[in-house]
C-alpha cells in the first residue's frame, strides 16, 4: 500500500524540504486565484503534502502566492516554485497538522481501490460541497465528522472514532454499516442504494 516518508520537523512550513515527500499522481478538479485576483479552473495532477502541480491556463510568476480549492482536499495556498508549459508547481504553506491530514487524504486517494472503500465502480463518486455532517451510532451517540467522498452506495468519512467492522451507523439521514478502517477515518456501505435526490443536502 502507498505511504509517505516521514516529514522532517520544520518551524516554518514554507521552508519544508519538498524532497522529503513522495508524490501521488492524482486528477482532481478545482479552482484557483492568482495574486492579481484572476480565477481559473484547474486540475491538480501531481501532489505530495509539500507541493502540488497544477494544469491550468493561468500563468503566475515564480514566487507568486496562489490560493486553490480542490475537490476532496479543500483549500490550499502556497508559493509558485516553477512554471511550465501546461501549468505550474506550488509549494504548500501549511501547519504540521494540515500536512498530516493532506498525507492521509492522499494516501486514501492512492490506495482507495486496495482499501476496498465502498464506492462501486458502477457508481460515480460525487464531490460533496457540504462536507460537515454527523455520524450517529445505534445507541444515539453521535460525532461530528467530515465527508471525504460519496457515492450512491457508500461514503468515506473523516472521524475520530473507529467503530467495529459491521457496526450499523447513520451518516446524516443515510443508514449503513462500517466496512473498512483507514488512516483518516472509516468507510461506510449504505444499507440501500441511494438516489442522487437523497444526497442533495451534501451536493
Amino acid at each position: 500500500m502507498y505511504s509517505f516518508r516521514s516529514e522532517p520537523s520544520a518551524t516554518h512550513p514554507a521552508h519544508v524540504d519538498q524532497g522529503a515527500f513522495q508524490r501521488v499522481t492524482i486528477n482532481l478538479e478545482g479552482r484557483l486565484m492568482l495574486a492579481n485576483y484572476e480565477e481559473y479552473v484547474c486540475t491538480a495532477t501531481d501532489m505530495s503534502p509539500g507541493d502540488v502541480a497544477f494544469a491550468c491556463q493561468g500563468r503566475p510568476r515564480t514566487s507568486e502566492r496562489v490560493i486553490a480549492y480542490i475537490d476532496h482536499l479543500g483549500r490550499l495556498e502556497g508559493i509558485v516554485t516553477r512554471v511550465n508549459d501546461n501549468g505550474f508547481v506550488m509549494s504548500i504553506n501549511a501547519t504540521d497538522r494540515k500536512r498530516e491530514k493532506l498525507a492521509a487524504q492522499l494516501i486514501w486517494i492512492a490506495n482507495k481501490h486496495e482499501l476496498g472503500l465502498p464506492e462501486d465502480r458502477r457508481h460515480d463518486r460525487l464531490s460533496p460541497r457540504q462536507t460537515k455532517t454527523r455520524l450517529t451510532l445505534g445507541d444515539g451517540t453521535y460525532f461530528d465528522c467530515r465527508l471525504l467522498d460519496l457515492s450512491l452506495s457508500g461514503a468515506a468519512v473523516d472521524v475520530d472514532i473507529r467503530p467495529k467492522l459491521g457496526t450499523e451507523v447513520q451518516v446524516g439521514n443515510m443508514r449503513g454499516r462500517v466496512v473498512r478502517h483507514f488512516l483518516e477515518g472509516i468507510a461506510i456501505e449504505f444499507a440501500t442504494l441511494q438516489s442522487r435526490e437523497n444526497l442533495t443536502e451534501f451536493l
